[in-house]
């Protein structure tokens, strides 16, 4: 992919994007009630970044979620262990756009996003929720880490994070749309 000036402004606003729902995760979700261990929760909002970056911004959304996901993963969640950091990075980033690669093969998901329906969105949802631990678990697996902890945590964490910022949106959008036309 080409990055233009328009890609890597996308980018940097995916990764600032997944960079601030993360800190809000973590503020809201950092206990023994909605913690699995750290970094795994049982509602996990950046899932749902992941998701609409991917969609809206295609594989710009992705670096930028690959970068952001890099950032925290070194910084705060694997500090001492960089490959493993790496992998979660990669692993964020590629699920959702293995998913979205996907769509537009098997759906004709079209860049504007016209032919996306509320059961395809479900359906990405779902999809991105059992990606994203699958490939975290490959990879934790070729690094000869325990595999499958907290596998199904990750599936029902993203799940319920994608559907909560997907609903967010939907509460907002409206707002927005209304703002924009008083201009």
């Amino acid at each position: 992919m080409i990055f233009t000036q328009l890609n890597i402004v996308l980018a940097i606003v995916s990764a600032i994007l997944f960079l601030l729902v993360s800190l809000l995760n973590e503020l809201v979700f950092h206990s023994a009630t909605y913690e699995f261990v750290r970094g795994m929760n049982w509602i996990y909002l950046p899932a749902g970044v992941r998701l609409l970056c991917t969609l809206l911004f295609g594989g710009a959304g992705a670096v930028g979620i690959f970068i952001s996901s890099w950032v925290m993963s070194i910084e705060y969640f694997f500090p001492n262990d960089p490959m493993r950091a790496f992998g979660a990075s990669i692993a964020s980033a590629l699920a959702p756009y293995l998913i979205y690669k996907a769509a537009q093969q098997i759906y004709g998901l079209q860049a504007s996003l016209t032919n996306l329906n509320a059961k395809r969105l479900l359906l990405f949802a779902l999809a991105c929720s059992i990606a994203n631990p699958v490939l975290h678990n490959v990879w934790l697996f070729f690094i000869s880490q325990n595999v499958g902890m907290g596998f199904f945590v990750m599936i029902f964490g993203d799940l319920l994070g994608t559907l909560t910022i997907l609903y967010a949106v939907k509460l907002i959008l409206p707002f927005m749309l209304i703002k924009s036309t008083h201009a």
